[in-house]
This record gives structure tokens, C-alpha cells and sequence, in this order.
């Protein structure tokens, strides 16, 4: 569910009211179905965009004095985004389950080898 609130009289809601009247939230609408699209009015507050996610995340992010294209730009990152939290990395990363093709070394050569191979169709060798 993507919500966009906004105030009917401050100063920093003037480029989400345009974009409303200018129908480019009715044309997002249209454009993506699957996606629940509501307009709310909160007076004395700034703007902003919330996304609720199936997944049961959700992402606030505030349009307060952005211009038309950047309010369609945040709309378009949370509908492709998945609602989930970004998480810094601050090691190397270890997998508990290792490669099947075995660790490459530099002294691994197989150049000049030969490897059989066998086609095998439906069944049949």
C-alpha cells in the first residue's frame, strides 16, 4: 500500500499538490495495479510517502519542498524496493555450505588436460 500525505495549506506540501492535481498519481495508479494507492490530508504536518509491504515492512520517506520529479522518483524506488532494512556488512562473509566446484588456487592447471565426456539423450547412451 503506498500512501501519500500531505498538508492542504503549508508551504512544503506546494510540489505534492501539483503532482496530485496533476494526475500523475492517478497515471501511477493505472500503471500498477497490484499496488493499493491512497491520498491522505494531515494538516500542520510535512509530506511525505509511506509504503506498506506485504512482508509486513514499511518505509516512510519525506517530500517536504521536493520538486515534482523527485516525489515520482521515491514512489518508483519504494515500489521496486522490498520494504526490507538495509544492513551494513562489516566483514568478509563465510557460507556454511561450500562450493561444490572445490577452492580455486593459482596452481590449479587444467590447461592440457582431457576430460571425458558422454551425451546422454532420453535415457540412451
Amino acid at each position: 500500500k503506498l500512501t501519500l500525505s500531505y498538508c492542504e495549506h503549508g508551504g512544503s506540501s506546494r510540489y505534492v499538490r501539483e503532482f496530485i492535481s496533476s494526475g500523475r498519481i492517478v497515471d501511477y495508479a493505472r500503471a500498477n495495479p497490484t499496488v493499493q494507492v491512497a491520498v491522505e490530508v494531515q494538516n500542520g504536518r510535512h509530506p511525505n510517502v509511506n509504503a506498506e509491504y506485504l512482508t509486513g515492512w514499511d518505509k516512510q520517506v519525506c517530500v517536504k519542498n521536493e520538486p515534482i520529479n523527485r516525489i515520482s522518483n521515491v514512489i518508483q524506488m519504494l515500489n521496486d524496493s522490498s520494504g526490507r532494512k538495509m544492513n551494513r556488512i562489516d566483514g568478509p562473509v563465510q557460507t556454511q555450505t561450500p562450493s561444490v566446484q572445490g577452492i580455486w588456487t593459482p596452481f590449479l592447471d587444467i590447461r592440457d588436460k582431457k576430460f571425458g565426456m558422454e551425451i546422454v539423450q532420453d535415457g540412451v547412451n
